[in-house]
């Protein structure tokens, strides 16, 4: 049987949250464990950094399912990040797009359990 998602409850896919936090605060500490050296590249990662925590921290209070789906827009752009603004070949490519799978995976994942445990016409069957 099949539950309905309460905005407040312990869900059992919070855990890519707390993973997804975790990907947000590597971010943003990056550029001094890598040693970033142009301040654009570093205002990208912590940007990014900053909302992967925010929105994490969100959805683990509060669950949404709109904040799954900017994660996944994030991580998308973290992926195209270093062709966008041109930092290929870096240190910094490399974390941009290794963090920005794992993001995107996670927040399509998260997407893929929530849809599978709610179903906003259960109450029809």
């Amino acid at each position: 049987m099949r539950r309905y998602l309460t905005p407040f409850a312990w869900r059992e896919a919070a855990v890519l949250d707390v993973y997804t936090l975790l990907l947000g605060v590597f971010l943003i500490a990056s550029p001094w464990l890598f040693a970033y050296s142009r301040g654009l590249v570093r205002a990208e990662t912590w940007l990014g950094g900053a909302l992967l925590v925010a929105f994490s921290i969100a959805a683990i209070v509060a669950f949404a399912e709109w904040q799954q789906w900017i994660n996944l827009g994030i991580g998308l752009w973290l992926v195209a990040a270093p062709w966008v603004i041109g930092f290929q070949h870096t240190a910094a490519m490399h974390v941009s797009i290794a963090v920005g799978l794992a993001v995107a995976y996670l927040a399509a994942l998260e997407i893929g359990v929530v849809r599978a445990h709610y179903s906003p016409y259960q109450h029809m069957r």
